[in-house]
């Protein structure tokens, strides 16, 4: 006897509601044990930058949102909207990639309004690269104003009647990117002739104590970044940070285009939704 994807849903809710007021007996806690089911999730949005946008997975100079790790479609990245898709979500679940090249946080609330007119209940979050990656390290984004950027952002989702859950990414170790492809002459000829990220890529094959303290003190900016994110996200009840995963991933060559040496490829881009996915409130 096959039992349709609505029933499924339906006993599944049904137990869930039972557990829950099991639990509710013996401790106030219990109820928020588990993560929430996205069974009602039918629309998400992606903010964000040229990583959300999956730049560079195409061909050079342009964006590939179907190769985003947030709302993509390509099915070997295997995106949060795919996921939700898989999962108890609706499958004609819609997913809109609000993110833009290089992006700022700045630009983040307008982003954010965005999501709020198109009803999104769950919003995925990357940005602060752009902050960081400026012609001069005097140039970057003050870690104040990049805080209440963010705060902005959220507290506009907060006011969406779609009551979004929202899912915030860490920025990528910069430092990391540098250090992955220094020894490259055909990256450190793409980073000059792109200008990519000069504040952290500029005199790439220099030793010289300037350019060391240069390249750490970006790195220790989108520290403090990170750091700033999740204190925004901690401040929002209905927002989970990735607690630093993406920060912390030592991402490999395969990782990186081979088109500008620095942004996620394709299988980037899928390490990016995995990595990610598993700190989300759906499944931790």
């Amino acid at each position: 006897m096959r039992i349709s994807v609505r029933a499924r849903r339906a006993v599944a809710t049904l137990a869930a509601s039972a557990v829950i007021l099991t639990g509710s007996l013996f401790t106030a806690n219990s109820a928020h044990a588990a993560p929430l089911p996205p069974d009602n999730v039918n629309v998400m949005a992606a903010l964000g930058d040229s990583i959300t946008q999956a730049s560079m997975t195409c061909s050079s100079l342009v964006n590939c949102p179907a190769n985003s790790w947030a709302t993509g479609t390509t099915t070997s990245v295997a995106s949060h909207l795919l996921r939700l898709r898989q999962t108890a979500a609706p499958d004609n679940a819609v997913g809109y990639n609000n993110s833009v090249a290089g992006a700022a946080s700045s630009a983040l609330n307008a982003q954010a309004q965005k999501a709020v007119t198109q009803g999104a209940k769950y919003v995925t979050i990357e940005i602060g690269a752009n902050d960081a990656c400026t012609k001069t390290v005097t140039a970057m984004t003050p870690t104040t104003t990049f805080k209440a950027n963010v705060q902005a952002a959220l507290a506009t989702l907060s006011t969406s009647p779609a009551a979004p859950r929202v899912f915030v990414a860490s920025i990528p170790n910069l430092q990391r990117m540098y250090d992955l492809n220094r020894s490259s002459l055909s990256a450190r000829f793409a980073w000059g002739l792109l200008r990519t990220c000069q504040s952290m890529l500029a005199n790439p094959t220099s030793t010289k104590a300037a350019d060391v303290q240069r390249r750490a003190a970006v790195q220790q900016r989108v520290n403090e970044y990170n750091q700033a994110l999740a204190e925004a996200c901690a401040a929002y009840a209905a927002c989970r940070y990735d607690g630093g995963a993406v920060a912390g991933y030592a991402f490999t060559k395969a990782d990186i285009s081979t088109r500008d040496y620095f942004h996620p490829s394709l299988s980037g881009q899928a390490t990016l939704a995995a990595i990610t996915w598993a700190k989300t409130q759906w499944v931790s």
